[in-house]
């Protein structure tokens, strides 16, 4: 049987106190670089993995992260998960995966029970938990620190978020530069901050394109693939239909693209289509789609840092913004006349 590496054998390999070694693990300040460097190397060198529950008796901490989440878009959340994964792992802590309901009662009474199971050190939150205004209240009541992705009100706390608005905009005017006018809409989720950035960039660029806006070519739908098909089946069915859909991301529009080829309609040919988060699933499908690249893995990793630099020195903890990209692929093509 393998004998497990100590922390007093990490030490010895570095030459350095057993205390000096465990402030090294937890990142604390005010250690010479050089002696960081030294006890990195002996951890490496020796496969040495930090026993979780002494750290937590020894620093009265619990070294737990918790990812909350409630979207319906699995593509999209994987990446997220991803990035939080990453990011504690880099830094020793480990990870909670707290799914809640949708209702704002239950969300406040889940996270609760979570906190109190599990006693985290801290919190991230995803869109739409980001923007449940109970929960950011009981959250600051509770005093315990938390780091939200794309939150609706981005002026202060910390986390990660990028300019959906501009995104969406840039997407419409993609499909205006290929000489479509009937452009249509299908709006994410009512209860996400992104749906309504997206909706905005998306008449932003209608006006900028000079084309008008018309009520008739703007479907709700709800982030997944089921209310994209049943949003194309309704634009579809105009006695005008649009030659362009943008649906707010990519479950919804692989949704348009389907029931357009059940219509024997041709994607571009008759309908372009485009969506928005580039999950994997867009590169997947036939035609590939359209997409705004939304750095999801690195939203997560980002925001997990912030709110662990946080959790070592509450005057940490930035909202960091992050770019964008449109990826144009087979989904889009010029009007037909």
């Amino acid at each position: 049987m393998a004998v497990r590496v100590r922390i007093e054998d990490v030490a010895a390999a570095a030459g350095v106190s057993m205390k000096t070694v465990s402030r090294v693990l937890n990142h604390e300040p005010n250690v010479r670089e050089d002696t960081r460097l030294k006890v990195t190397r002996a951890v490496e060198e020796l496969k040495y993995t930090p026993h979780l529950s002494a750290r937590s008796l020894a620093g009265s901490k619990s070294f737990l992260v918790a990812l909350l989440y409630n979207n319906p878009s699995a593509s999209y959340l994987m990446g997220v998960i991803e990035g939080v994964l990453k990011a504690c792992s880099d830094e020793n802590y480990h990870t909670l995966l707290c799914p809640l309901e949708d209702d704002e009662a239950r969300i406040v009474a889940g996270a609760e029970a979570l906190i109190a199971r599990s006693q985290p050190d801290g919190l991230v939150l995803t869109p739409p938990i980001t923007d449940s205004p109970a929960l950011l209240a009981r959250l600051a009541e509770l005093e315990i620190p938390y780091a939200c992705v794309s939150p609706k009100d981005q002026s202060h706390g910390m986390g990660v978020a990028m300019d959906e608005t501009r995104a969406a905009y840039d997407m419409v005017m993609h499909l205006a530069s290929l000489g479509h006018r009937r452009i249509a809409h299908v709006i994410g989720h009512p209860a996400h901050g992104a749906s309504g950035w997206r909706l905005t960039g998306y008449r932003q660029g209608l006006e900028r394109a000079g084309i008008k806006f018309d009520p008739a070519l703007v479907v709700q739908g709800e982030f997944s693939f089921e209310s994209g098909v049943r949003a194309a089946s309704a634009l579809l069915d105009l006695e005008r239909r649009p030659s362009a859909v943008f649906a707010a991301n990519d479950d919804m529009a692989a949704g348009v693209i389907r029931v357009a080829l059940e219509r024997n309609l041709r994607v571009p040919e008759d309908l372009s289509v485009c969506g928005f988060d580039d999950t994997p699933m867009s590169r997947q499908i036939f035609p590939a789609l359209t997409t705004v690249q939304q750095p999801t893995y690195e939203m997560g990793r980002i925001a997990t840092l912030e709110l662990l630099a946080s959790i070592r020195n509450p005057e940490s903890g930035r909202m960091v913004r992050v770019p964008y990209a449109l990826k144009l692929r087979q989904s889009t093509g010029p009007v037909q006349e």
